[in-house]
């Protein structure tokens, strides 16, 4: 996936990991899923998360982007806003993400942008719109997730490895 150098954060989200020893920019890797697909966050803050990903490695036999594709590219999205919003004592897990697809994509990168429907307190909303390098709208998703509390040793997972 390459480095997260040209993510975008809000300086108090930034100030409030580090403070607990979590690299914020490694954070969002995508992890290794988001990895082999090529998954880059460009912008990221609880009212808009921006990242990119490539239709070529995420095709369907017919050579069309897969579907798959853009849930995971959504659900990427929509999960770092929802992270943002809950704030360092909660974490982010979806519980519901509907895609509609409404083209192909078969080559070049697909930008997804996602933007906040509900910020609750227990669960967060958005949508994700996935569209190509023409500005044409791939995808259209909503994912929800609930905001749980941090429990002992969740913090491991949020820190980078030595």
């Amino acid at each position: 996936m390459g480095e997260q150098q040209h993510v975008k954060f809000p300086q108090e989200v930034i100030d409030e990991y580090a403070a607990l020893g979590v690299d914020l920019p490694a954070l969002f890797s995508a992890g290794h899923l988001g990895t082999r697909m090529g998954v880059q966050i460009l912008e990221a803050s609880a009212e808009r998360v921006v990242g990119t990903m490539p239709v070529e490695g995420n095709t369907q036999p017919y050579g069309l982007l897969h579907g798959g594709a853009s849930a995971v590219l959504a659900e990427t999205l929509g999960s770092v806003g929802s992270m943002l919003h809950g704030g360092s004592s909660k974490i982010a897990v979806g519980v519901d993400l509907n895609c509609t697809h409404h083209r192909g994509a078969r080559s070049g990168l697909v930008t997804g942008v996602a933007t906040p429907l509900h910020q609750g307190r227990s669960t967060a909303t958005y949508e994700i719109v996935i569209s190509d390098e023409q500005g044409r709208r791939v995808c259209t998703a909503r994912l929800t997730c609930l905001l749980r509390d941090v429990n002992p040793g969740d913090g491991e997972h949020l820190r980078p490895a030595n």
